[in-house]
C-alpha cells in the first residue's frame, strides 16, 4: 500500500495495491507495520459501518472529546463520497484548515484522520457504504460537533453537490467554531 502525506499535518491518504486476475481482485486494507513507518501507531479497537441512501447525505463534522478521542481509518466500500478532515488542534500549523478526498468503492482509497480532527463526509452518489476503524470506543457522552457550513472553516460543500442536503437533526444543531473551545492541543495526540 502507498501512504501519502496530505496538506494537513498528520492526515494521510492510503492507496492499497490491488491485485486482480480473471477471478476478481485482492487487496490489503490495513497493515500496522506499514502505517507505523509513517508514525501512524493507532491501535484500532472498533470497526464501524454506515449506509447513506441518497446522494447529498452530509454527515459531520464530528469528533469525540478527551479522554475518548478517536483516530479513524476511513474507506468507502460502495458508491462515492468526499471525505473531510478539519484540524481543530490549537497550535497546529494547519489549525482550522481542511482537506477533502474522494473515497469510493472503485478507487479503494482510505483516509487516516488522527485524533484532534473533526471528520465528516458528503455522498456524491446514491447508495454509499462507509467503513472505518477507530482507535477508541464510541462514547456518546463525549461527542462533539461543529456545524457543517461554519464560515471560519469554509468547506465548499457545493463543489460536490448543488441540491438539498440530507442531514441528521443533531448535525443541523451543531455549534459554530467561534462558540467552541477546542480541547485539542497540537502535539498531545
Amino acid at each position: 500500500m502507498d501512504v501519502k502525506e496530505t496538506k494537513l499535518k498528520d492526515v494521510y491518504l492510503i492507496e492499497p495495491k490491488v491485485f486482480g486476475d480473471n477471478r476478481g481482485w485482492f487487496m490489503e486494507t490495513y497493515s500496522y507495520r506499514v502505517l507505523a513507518k509513517y508514525g501512524i501507531n493507532a491501535q484500532f479497537v472498533q470497526d464501524n459501518q454506515s449506509y447513506s441512501a441518497p446522494k447529498g447525505t452530509l454527515r459531520g463534522l464530528h469528533f469525540q472529546n478527551p479522554p475518548m478521542t478517536q483516530a479513524k481509518l476511513v474507506r468507502c466500500t460502495r458508491g462515492a463520497m468526499m471525505d473531510i478532515a478539519v484540524d481543530i488542534r490549537k497550535g497546529s500549523p494547519t489549525y482550522k484548515k481542511w482537506i477533502a478526498v474522494e473515497l469510493s468503492g472503485e478507487n479503494k482509497r482510505q483516509l487516516y484522520v488522527p485524533r484532534g480532527f473533526a471528520h465528516g463526509f458528503i455522498t456524491i452518489s446514491d447508495d454509499v457504504e462507509v467503513q472505518y476503524k477507530a482507535d477508541n470506543y464510541y462514547a456518546p457522552e463525549t461527542e462533539g460537533s461543529i456545524i457543517y457550513d461554519d464560515p471560519d472553516i469554509g468547506i465548499t460543500w457545493e463543489d460536490w453537490h448543488h441540491g438539498k442536503y440530507t442531514f441528521s437533526a443533531k448535525d443541523r444543531k451543531a455549534p459554530y467554531f467561534k462558540d467552541f473551545e477546542t480541547p485539542f492541543v497540537y502535539g498531545e495526540y
